[in-house]
Formats: C-alpha cells, structure tokens, sequence
C-alpha cells in the first residue's frame, strides 16, 4: 500500500517542538513536507548540536522525512514567493504568534484568501482571547502554569519533567487536527484554520488534579515518585540500579503480596484499596524498598514480571539503546546527517497502520538544501528564484 498522505503537501514554517513535530508526523505518514527557514537556518536549527554545521539532537528528530528551502518570509520582496509556496500547499503549519503570522503573510485570513482549499496549523504558548495571549512561553512555563510542576518532585522542591511532553503533545493534537481538516474538506472542498496552544495542551495532560480539586477540594501535594492513587508505587533501589514499581488494582496488589511474602497485608484494613494503600504509601514503599535492596536490577523485575506486575529499569540513555527489546521493535533508526560522527537513532512514526507504508525515517534538510528545487515547483522561474538570492532572501 501506499503511505496514506503522500499527495499532500505541507509548508512547515515551525519552531522548536510543536511546529516541527506536527509536521513531522505528516512526513511520516506519507506528506511531502518543506522546511522553511530563515537565511542561514533558524535558531532551534542549532539547539544541542551534534553535526559539524551545528544542527543540534532536536532538529534531526522533528525535522527528519523534510525537504529544506530558506526564505526570509517577513521581507515585502519576498511576498511573491511566499504566495506562490502557499498556492502550492495543502497545508501550512506555523507554531507562530498571530502578527509574525501576519508579517510573512501566512495568517488564516490571508492564506485563505491565495488558496481558499488550503489548512492552516498554528499553535501558541497561551491561545487566543485571554489576557495571557500576547505572552511568550515554552514548554517549561506550561507545566508551571498548569499544576504539573508543583505536583512534581518533594516537598519544597517543584520539579520540571525532563521531557517537553507539552510540546510533543501540542504537535501530536495538531496532527490529528490537521488529518480531520483533510477529511472536512474531502467533503466541503475548502480548507479551515486548526489553533492549538501549550497551555490548552498542559491543562489537558493535569485534567484529573483539577477535576479532584473542583468536584471533591483534593488538595494534592508532591510525593517525588511516590504513588498517590495507589501503593506500592515509587523507584526502588536495588543491589545494583534502581527500578520502578507500582500496584494497581487489588488482584495486583494480593499478587504483590505473595511476592514478598507478607500474604497477611491482604486483608489488613489499611490496605484494602486502592485509595486507602495510597494513604499509607510509605508503609508499602518501605517493605517493597527492603525486599528490593536485597535484589540486583534483573532480579527484581524477573519477579515482578513472574508475578504478573507492571515495573521497568530505571535507563539512562545509553541503557535505552543498548535494551534488547527496544532494538528488536526496531522503533529507533539509525539515520546519518552529514557531519555527525555517529548514526542519528531517530525514533519511527510510533504507530502503525494495517499494511500502509511508514516513511523512512530519512534525514533531516541541510540549510536550504531544496530551495531551488521546491521553489521551481511551486511555479517560480530561474530568473525569479536568482532575484531572490541577488537579495539575499533566499
């Protein structure tokens, strides 16, 4: 089978993660998706950098199955150019505010105007319509402002998740918004405007903790790793590492018990749910903590697998891609971008669909490197593609 976007084609003006990623899941499932970027390449071109022309780790992951062209988009020379890309489009994705929108003229109003069938994704920090709009942020700002960072970590200590989930997440709604407008407009013929925003995003991903606050005043608190709907929950240490563990569910927890031994915590009244083991989390922590430092890493989770229980290694990324099973699923590719000392793992499209064909992963666009060609595709001459390099705006 084919690969089910591969006639669609998407102008990805996006920034660090959100953007970016939407458009890369297009890619993956089929999109012809161009890159575009400022003169040089855009900033989050070299954030963390691991190629010898500075392209950095998130690049390579959320810009991989693109084609690249530059184009300096808010200069009025190039309104041309950037009509006719838009002409060419089914899709553009910009992760911008609405008036950077509006200076590359690319805002709904006016791609709808040069290509009525077209779809616009577009994504902020805060959304539009609140007091917050014109705000910048990131990722970071939203797990701040939606509760996650302050139910994180100890007492005293909020704590960030490491990996930008919001930002991951923005781009993985926007995907599914865009694939649903594609669908619309097999039966409409017209093209509509899909807005997302991190802050929408982040309060999806904490919607139990204000649902708990609103309906019941649950004032939860951070408890590090720690469960708070169940127990045993937490990071173990063992012998040799640290493994996570958690039981959830009464036939779980009577087979935890036997486990450890301790048959008599079945029908203890502490213990006879869910809610109540979170309540006395630190008593199951603490006979769990005691039988795991006992145990090396493979010997606790050989028991916890025996017993039919959810638990895992606690990896760094080394570990990750040493695991056997994660190189037998073959999720990660190795992929070499020019300069790169090493293969780039680049992580697959993480669904599949029946037989139809998932693309690459292929490596991420050097600066500017289909410029000429995407160009000439949306229909400018030679002459009018060395204009716009005799001005630098290419």
């Amino acid at each position: 089978m084919s690969a089910p976007l591969e006639d669609v084609r998407v102008l990805d003006f996006g920034k660090h993660v959100a953007g970016p990623w939407c458009a890369a899941l297009l890619a993956d499932m089929g999109a012809d998706v161009v890159r575009v970027e400022r003169p040089g390449g855009g900033d989050d071109r070299f954030v963390s950098p691991v190629a010898d022309d500075g392209s950095g780790a998130i690049f390579l992951e959320c810009n991989r199955n693109k084609r690249g062209i530059t184009l300096k988009a808010n200069a009025p020379e190039a309104r041309g150019a950037v009509e006719a890309l838009v002409r060419w489009a089914d899709v553009i994705v910009a992760n911008l505010p609405q008036a950077t929108r509006a200076a590359m003229n690319i805002d709904w109003p006016q791609v709808q105007n040069v290509n009525p069938r077209a779809i616009l994704a577009s994504a902020t920090c805060f959304g539009e319509g609140g007091p917050y709009s014109g705000r910048l942020g990131f990722d970071g700002v939203v797990q701040a402002m939606s509760g996650a960072v302050a139910l994180s970590g100890e007492p005293g200590h909020p704590t960030r998740c490491y990996a930008p989930y919001v930002d991951f997440g923005t781009g993985g709604y926007l995907a599914l918004g865009v694939v649903t407008a594609l669908l619309e407009r097999e039966r409409t013929g017209v093209g509509q405007h899909v807005e997302g925003s991190l802050l929408a995003t982040g309060l999806v991903m904490t919607n139990r903790e204000t649902i708990e606050r609103q309906v019941r005043a649950v004032d939860r608190q951070p408890m590090g790793n720690r469960g708070q709907i169940a127990a045993p929950y937490d990071v173990f240490a063992t012998r040799d590492g640290h493994v996570f563990c958690s039981v959830i569910g009464n036939a779980q927890f009577r087979r935890w018990c036997r486990m450890v031994e301790r048959d008599d915590l079945v029908d203890d009244a502490r213990f006879t749910s869910d809610a109540a083991r979170a309540d006395h989390v630190d008593v199951l922590n603490s006979i769990m903590a005691s039988w795991c430092e006992q145990r090396t890493n493979p010997d606790v989770i050989a028991g916890l697998v025996a017993h039919d229980l959810a638990a895992g290694p606690v990896y760094r990324p080394q570990d990750v891609l040493d695991d056997p099973h994660v190189q037998a699923i073959g999720q990660l590719a190795d992929v070499r971008y020019p300069g790169t000392p090493e293969p780039a793992p680049i992580a697959r499209f993480p669904l599949s669909l029946g037989d139809a064909d998932r693309v690459g992963p292929d490596r991420a666009p050097t600066v500017g490197e289909h410029t000429d060609e995407v160009l000439a595709e949306a229909g400018l001459t030679k002459i009018d593609i060395q204009a716009l390099r005799a001005a630098s705006l290419v």
